[in-house]
């Protein structure tokens, strides 16, 4: 059997263990991403109630995060103000990926609890990943590697002008 290496994803494994189980106290890594200077090169636009990041580890380019500001990790908890600019941010994000990347389709969603896939289920986090025919490959199913044509960087040159 042929291995295909990707290490960058332990560094993934290892700060996707913040929700406090591992008894380390890390701070979230989306409300870090807050602070001033943090998230310079990921966040996009940030509202009152919440923001747009770009996601570290993209299943595609242009794959982008919708978060409340404030760190809550329960649906039932999300106010109604968060809950407008949230859906108001998932329709912009959309509306600048089909206008920037001429994406096909797209998969929009949140993983609610751990056990559904959310790998940092303590602050709520929707997914906006734009999708082209033929964006799938063997590389994720037999490599569990993915090859993004796309530097993070080159992404957000890309996309923050239209959140300005």
């Amino acid at each position: 059997m042929d291995r295909l290496w990707s290490p960058w994803r332990m560094e993934y494994i290892e700060t996707a263990r913040d929700d406090g189980e591992d008894g380390t106290g890390v701070a979230c890594v989306f409300c870090t991403l807050l602070q001033p200077g943090a998230g310079d090169n990921r966040v996009l636009i940030r509202t009152d109630a919440a923001f747009v990041a770009l996601a570290k580890y993209p299943y595609n380019p242009g794959h982008l995060l919708v978060l409340p500001t404030r760190h809550v990790g329960d649906l039932a908890e999300i106010t109604p103000d968060e809950g407008s600019e949230i859906q108001g941010l998932l329709q912009r994000c959309v509306a600048v990926l089909r206008d920037v990347a001429e994406p096909q389709g797209f998969n929009l969603g949140l993983n609610l609890g751990r056990v559904a896939g959310a790998g940092i289920p303590e602050h709520l986090h929707w997914h906006v990943v734009p999708r082209w025919g033929g964006d799938t490959n063997f590389m994720p199913v037999i490599g569990d590697t993915r090859v993004l044509p796309e530097l993070l960087d080159e992404t957000y040159r890309k996309l923050a002008p239209h959140f300005a």
